[in-house]
């Protein structure tokens, strides 16, 4: 899993940096420590796991953590105990008590592990039950809709949602863009930035910063755009 560590006093993150980089199932992303700097990273990366300081200057951890989409679990780490009830407000993982034991660091990660494998497991088995070679279904207001790939186009991603923009229609389903970039033919679609995915065949015109599908403009995010560009030129290169 991709993490991240939260904690406005440098000694916790460097030894809770120490304790991820032993477990070999955690990939270290970054470490801040505060939660504005790591929500502006949390826009332009994938993050699977928080390690999260409760007490901090600004937004607490508890505040920043009502604003964290569901996919992405949080541990919280403190140096005190009264907060646990508030912890389990937020669906928290687990909540670990500075200094942070290496046993009971390893219990907190597995149980985060185990819950993100469930996770990924039940949107597989819900995508691969709806998928066919030129369309699949999605759920929107208790029905079933068939979406023809070549029909989207674009994707928008906003928290736990994603709306899949028709020609004529909106369609807004409970899914992460993640899952739904595994979804997607990869020779027709590329993530343009953070919250785009955009169906290239229906790309009008292009710049150096933006997007053109019909009346709609897209940005191209500043880590997506030498992926775009050679991605793109190279599917051009095949049509021909």
């Amino acid at each position: 899993m991709n993490c991240i560590i939260i904690d406005d006093e440098p000694l916790a993150r460097e030894a809770m940096e120490m304790l991820v980089e032993e477990n070999k199932e955690l990939s270290l992303l970054s470490m801040f420590n505060n939660a504005v700097s790591a929500a502006r990273f949390m826009e332009e990366h994938s993050v699977d796991l928080i390690f999260l300081d409760i007490q901090m200057p600004g937004i607490t951890g508890i505040e920043f953590a009502h604003t964290v989409s569901k996919r992405t679990l949080i541990i919280f780490t403190t140096a005190y105990t009264e907060y646990a009830l508030d912890s389990y407000e937020v669906d928290a993982i687990d909540y670990l008590v500075k200094p942070i034991e290496p046993e009971r660091f390893q219990k907190a990660v597995q149980k985060a592990l185990s819950y993100h494998s469930l996770l990924m497991k039940e949107e597989k088995e819900a995508l691969e039950t709806n998928v066919s070679s030129e369309y699949f279904f999605v759920k929107s207001e208790r029905k079933y809709f068939k979406v023809n790939y070549a029909d989207i186009l674009f994707i928008e991603g906003l928290k736990d949602y994603v709306i899949l923009q028709l020609p004529e229609q909106r369609i807004i389903t409970r899914m992460n863009m993640k899952g739904i970039s595994e979804l997607l033919p990869q020779d027709m679609f590329l993530r343009v930035n953070k919250s785009y995915i955009v169906n290239t065949r229906h790309i009008d015109s292009f710049d150096n910063n933006d997007i053109y599908i019909g009346n709609y403009e897209i940005a191209i995010g500043n880590s997506y755009r030498d992926t775009f560009f050679e991605e793109f030129l190279m599917k051009g290169k095949r049509k021909e």
